[in-house]
């Protein structure tokens, strides 16, 4: 997303916005230059069998805070969509995972915008979890301690309720993150892949945005 113009009454705002799922937030990234990136002394540790949690998040923009129950969506190559919610735990040893649970609810679209499903679905199986850089740029956390929270990259299988298997990968980008890695969430489910991710809105939009924690 690119930087762009907003009254001043929504520079604060903005600020948020960029830091947040915003590959392109250069400006931002800027104004928090005094917060250090790179991962913290907690969230580096995950690299290791640490207990993790993730969450697709909603942003409280007039706070600043993070806080469980967000949605996201991604779109098929005929611009289908499926719009999900959705948190989780897991080990992030991929040698040895343990402790994988989670799950949220899923709708369909189609590239009309008509609904073609709805239902919930069940995190079954870790396929991988990578750390990566990255510093939480909000002054609240809801979710936990917002030391422990971090970027990295996850992919996980799942079940829907329709009997249909898939995969889903949950992509973190905060400030100092490489513009390689995208914020939100791409998914399949059976033999339609939803691989091209929605950005997140410019707020006050409240979409398409993620975090992890360390939770032990």
């Amino acid at each position: 997303m690119n930087a762009r113009t907003l009254s001043a009454g929504l520079a604060s705002v903005a600020l948020i916005s960029f830091a947040l799922g915003c590959e392109k937030g250069t400006p931002a990234s800027a104004m928090l230059a005094s917060k250090p990136t790179g991962l913290s002394p907690n969230f580096s540790a995950s690299a290791s069998n640490h207990h993790m949690r993730w969450d697709i998040v909603s942003i409280n923009f007039a706070t600043g805070t993070a806080s469980a129950g967000g949605i996201a969506s991604a779109r098929a190559n005929d611009n289908s969509k499926i719009t999900l919610t959705g948190s989780g735990m897991f080990r992030s040893n991929p040698g040895n995972p343990q402790d994988v649970t989670g799950g949220g609810t899923w709708r369909t679209f189609d590239a009309s915008g008509g609904s073609t499903g709805t239902g919930s679905y069940t995190v079954t199986g870790l396929v991988s979890f990578t750390v990566a850089p990255g510093t939480f740029p909000l002054p609240h956390d809801n979710i936990g301690n917002s030391a422990d929270a971090g970027s990295g990259l996850l992919v996980v299988r799942i079940a829907y309720s329709d009997g249909s298997d898939g995969s889903l990968v949950v992509s973190c980008h905060f400030v100092g993150t490489p513009d390689a890695v995208f914020e939100g969430v791409t998914a399949s489910k059976g033999f339609v892949d939803y691989w091209n991710r929605e950005a997140p809105p410019a707020p006050p939009g409240d979409a398409n945005r993620t975090a992890f924690h360390v939770i032990d």
